[in-house]
């Protein structure tokens, strides 16, 4: 329970430290929609999204007036296409990409997930139209995002479809080099995904979800930064336990915050309430960074010795307090990097504080992976997967979720500056090894096996 005195922060969390709902995302099941004929498919689809999320907007608006607490992102996220569309072939899928953002925009969300497939232990023929067709789905349209899951603990690293996902973002890339290869902030590769992720370009209904369902994620990265610099400045004799319990605290305030508007969208909308997903997810603003609470915490700056150990402190604090607040946290639920996202990391990075080296190592105790990486744009497709199946080797060792946002940005070295704009913010493109090289690991393909981890039964 709260104290007064908490109560209090709370409402001035909402006044001065930027404690928002970073997103409300209705999930749309899509299997009803099925059909041969493409034309069918798409009003289906359309018909289905629209009759559901015409009010959510509308909803999350009302909601947020009422209790003084902005919903900043209202999205949706749908069945992966690659199952529903299985019938279709890739430049078919990108008519269905065209139907999804059409909607969207009618409905008026930010943004559409679930142009996903899950890939882990093999191909089917949805699945490789789908991946053929993400580079120019997500060129054509403004709103669609893109999501494939290449690795699982328990069914190990599929390097075929690693090394798919090179020459997706490769091509997504010059298709929108006029843009710093915009398409490739829409695109994440996944190990261990969820089913129930609130937070794009990830976000998807996955297979064992209701027909239709909200959930939440909360963020307020300023807030955890303030609570500490207040409990530093006014605390004698503080130790990291204490800070770990200050993180723990705010967690939980942050997250019954969140629910509370989650659920009451959800009552309203008379849709089944999912998941509260309680992600330090940052923004370009200055004072809604994860980097400034490195600094916080002590730390010149992200990405110098020690910054491992302090996430690792920060995401398992932000776990434990979201999980005492709600029995419904899901999601990814933690610390997020994105560099060109966050202000503090991305002139961390272009201080030479960070290297993309040691952005993989902060990758293991953080909730995402290489996120919002922007690298020169003649990467070849050979490095893009083995960047990638380092990432997923990560996350299936270890059982956890990682994942990778890659833009080689066409036409640009390290160095260099991309710019992406509003939310994506921009980013120092960061040099990498054996850019241009040959890779013939990646090569190989096949399916790196399973860890002894996966036998749990």
């Amino acid at each position: 329970m709260l104290s007064q005195s908490e109560i209090i922060s709370v409402l001035q969390m909402l006044k001065n430290e930027n404690l928002d709902v970073r997103t409300v995302t209705l999930g749309i099941n899509l299997f009803d929609c099925v059909s041969q004929q493409l034309d069918n498919f798409k009003a289906n689809i359309h018909n289905k999204i629209k009759s559901l999320a015409s009010n959510l907007v509308n909803m999350c608006d009302q909601v947020g007036e009422k209790y003084g607490i902005p919903v900043v992102n209202k999205r949706i996220a749908v069945s992966p296409i690659a199952a529903v569309g299985a019938p279709f072939d890739a430049s078919q899928l990108v008519a269905v990409a065209h139907t999804l953002d059409t909607v969207a925009k009618e409905v008026n969300v930010d943004f559409i997930g679930g142009f996903s497939a899950l890939v882990e232990k093999g191909v089917a023929r949805g699945d490789q139209a789908l991946i053929e067709s993400i580079p120019h789905a997500l060129a054509e349209t403004e709103r669609v995002c893109a999501s494939v899951n290449v690795a699982s603990t328990a069914a190990g690293i599929n390097m075929d479809a690693v090394l798919m996902m090179g020459q997706t973002i490769k091509q997504a890339a010059e298709l929108t080099g006029a843009d710093d290869g915009i398409a490739c902030a829409k695109l994440c590769v996944f190990a261990n995904i969820p089913q129930d992720i609130p937070f794009m370009a990830g976000a998807y209904l996955g297979i064992g979800e209701p027909d239709a369902v909200i959930n939440i994620g909360v963020s307020g990265p300023g807030v955890v930064k303030k609570a500490i610099d207040r409990a530093i400045k006014t605390e004698d004799g503080i130790d990291l336990r204490r800070v770990s319990e200050i993180i723990k605290r705010t967690a939980y305030k942050v997250t019954r915050v969140g629910e509370l508007i989650g659920r009451e969208v959800a009552d309203n909308l008379n849709i089944r309430f999912g998941v509260a997903d309680l992600s330090l997810a940052p923004t370009p603003n200055v004072g809604d960074s994860v980097g400034e609470i490195f600094q916080s915490l002590g730390l010149t700056s992200i990405g110098v010795p020690g910054s491992t150990a302090a996430l690792a402190l920060l995401n398992n604090a932000v776990k434990k307090g979201g999980a005492f607040a709600s029995s419904h946290v899901g999601g990814l639920s933690g610390a997020f990097i994105p560099v060109s996202e966050d202000l503090n990391i991305s002139d961390s990075a272009q201080n030479g504080f960070l290297s993309i080296e040691k952005l993989e190592a902060l990758t293991s105790v953080c909730s995402v992976g290489l996120d919002m990486v922007a690298i020169p744009g003649n990467t070849s497709v050979d490095t893009l997967a083995a960047i990638i199946a380092d990432e997923m080797a990560i996350g299936v060792i270890n059982k956890k979720t990682t994942a990778t946002r890659l833009i080689p940005v066409p036409g640009k070295k390290a160095g260099e500056m991309a710019y992406f704009g509003g939310l994506l913010g921009r980013a120092t493109i960061m040099p990498v090894i054996n850019a241009t090289g040959a890779n013939q690991f990646v090569r190989l393909g096949g399916l790196i096996p399973a860890p002894i981890q996966s036998l749990t039964n």
